[in-house]
């Protein structure tokens, strides 16, 4: 490979490995101020992901979200869940996921579709949901009132590692994913529990002696 070649090779992994978010080619090209076409920016990442299989590494560039990033190999996923269900967790409540749910398979959609699909208000996920850029605001029904519509983001695609809306799961697969949900942040708080009881037993222990 001329040194040119894999300068250029070096930049493009530098770039996506640093970035939070999938980068597209046009970033790319900013970046690099180097004229690629598609095929030649895919033809740099077929040999990189090469490189990274020959070697055994763990990860890949992906493309997602309009772009590319850095994805652990599916094969790692079980480990990989223990270490960032707890970051998930913090991220999006239960109550958010079920918004987001319905923004992503009804989109756009409006607060009162929400909540009459939801049977309860959606003010507060939509607040937080917007503050983090996971939706944003399509526009406006045209409908009595003219209320705001809503719509994903790449940002959303980019949390669930989606390439596009079309490889959403299926409504079934959403449901099993929040009962998991459901019952991790359920264990997690049993857990919680007998840690505090098991700590007080041993202050009582402690103070007999």
């Amino acid at each position: 490979m001329h040194k040119h070649d894999l300068q250029l090779q070096q930049y493009i992994e530098a770039v996506i490995f640093a970035s939070e978010e999938a980068v597209t080619l046009q970033t790319i090209r900013q970046v690099t101020g180097k004229d690629l076409d598609s095929s030649e920016f895919q033809s740099i990442v077929d040999q990189l992901n090469a490189e990274y299989a020959e070697t055994g590494r763990t990860f890949h560039i992906h493309r997602i979200a309009g772009g590319y990033r850095f994805l652990s190999r599916p094969e790692f996923g079980d480990i990989l869940k223990k270490l960032l269900a707890p970051d998930i967790r913090r991220r999006l409540s239960h109550s958010l996921l079920e918004v987001l749910a319905v923004i992503a398979y009804n989109q756009p959609v409006t607060r009162g579709e929400i909540q009459q699909i939801r049977g309860v208000s959606p003010d507060y996920a939509l607040d937080r949901l917007l503050l983090r850029g996971f939706i944003e605001v399509r526009g406006r029904a045209d409908s009595p009132g003219k209320p705001l519509q809503y719509g994903t983001t790449k940002e959303f695609l980019d949390l669930f590692h989606l390439s596009s809306l079309k490889d959403l799961p299926k409504l079934r697969e959403i449901k099993e994913i929040l009962q998991e949900h459901e019952e991790q942040e359920s264990l997690t708080l049993h857990e919680g529990k007998a840690e505090t009881i098991m700590r007080k037993q041993s202050r009582g222990d402690d103070s007999k002696e």
